[in-house]
């Protein structure tokens, strides 16, 4: 499956201005081929926007998720995006996967907050593995900081997730994340992630870009640089079953000897 990564920043505080960047960036990613388009984290209202969060942020089924449904049935590509999400009192850092028919298939709250600026906006989701089928490779999604925790992707792995796509909000000086340990979670799990970040300064951040795809080799199939740009690889099944069968990290473990982790 061609994946599509949208490493842009968008237009902070404009959901409308964000839905209009997604539409073109799904037309450009159909157009080559795309399967899939993913979006970096919080991108339909920009990361750096303070208390507009809270006043941005929509339900799981609002009017916005509507509008990307919409955006991927157009198009015929299925859509990964990042937004803030409002459940009663609370707000999520939330993403959510749409199908190329417009279907809502999976959402996924980030379970590790970084730092003070994201605890006092947020609070923290409590399911580690969301997973959905696609194409016939099974999609797990994450969030940013979550991928930086070696246990929350290898449960991804023991779940069975193909590719494990991260929208990210990703800052100076911890390039070193999509640069290395990105490839190195690929290979440990056995599986395809797709790290797609936001790009350049926003707020009191400054966006890193560096969004890449990696295989189960560690091997980087794309990789985007510091500007705003659409860059795509492929995603290929019969790879990852060979990988899998050549690499023997999952069989190989001894979940007896870990019990001291948690």
């Amino acid at each position: 499956m061609r994946t599509a990564l949208l490493q842009s920043s968008g237009r902070p505080g404009s959901v409308e201005e964000n839905l209009e960047v997604l539409d073109e960036a799904a037309g450009r990613a159909a157009a080559a081929g795309a399967g899939l388009l993913a979006a970096p984290e919080m991108f339909l209202t920009g990361y750096a926007i303070g208390d507009d969060i809270a006043r941005l942020a929509e339900p799981a089924d609002g009017a916005s998720a509507a509008a990307v449904a919409g955006i991927a049935a157009r198009h015929g590509v299925a859509v990964v995006y990042g937004y803030p999400e409002r459940a009663g009192e609370a707000v999520f850092n939330s993403a959510q996967l749409v199908s190329a028919d417009g279907d809502r298939l999976a959402h996924y709250r980030k379970t590790h907050l970084f730092g003070p600026f994201e605890r006092a906006h947020f609070t923290p989701g409590e399911q580690p593995v969301v997973q959905a089928e696609l194409d016939g490779l099974r999609v797990g999604l994450m969030i940013c900081y979550d991928v930086e925790f070696p246990e929350n992707v290898r449960a991804h792995a023991l779940a069975g997730t193909d590719l494990l796509v991260v929208p990210t909000a990703q800052m100076h000086p911890y390039q070193f994340v999509p640069e290395s340990l990105i490839p190195v979670r690929a290979f440990e799990n056995q599986m395809y992630v797709a790290y797609v970040n936001r790009v350049g300064p926003e707020g009191e951040f400054d966006f890193v870009g560096l969004s890449t795809l990696a295989g189960p080799d560690g091997v980087a199939r794309t990789r985007a640089g510091r500007g705003e740009e659409l860059v795509l690889a492929d995603v290929d099944p019969a790879f990852l079953d060979a990988s899998r069968e050549a690499n023997p990290y999952l069989t190989d473990r001894r979940p007896g000897l870990y019990g001291a982790l948690v």
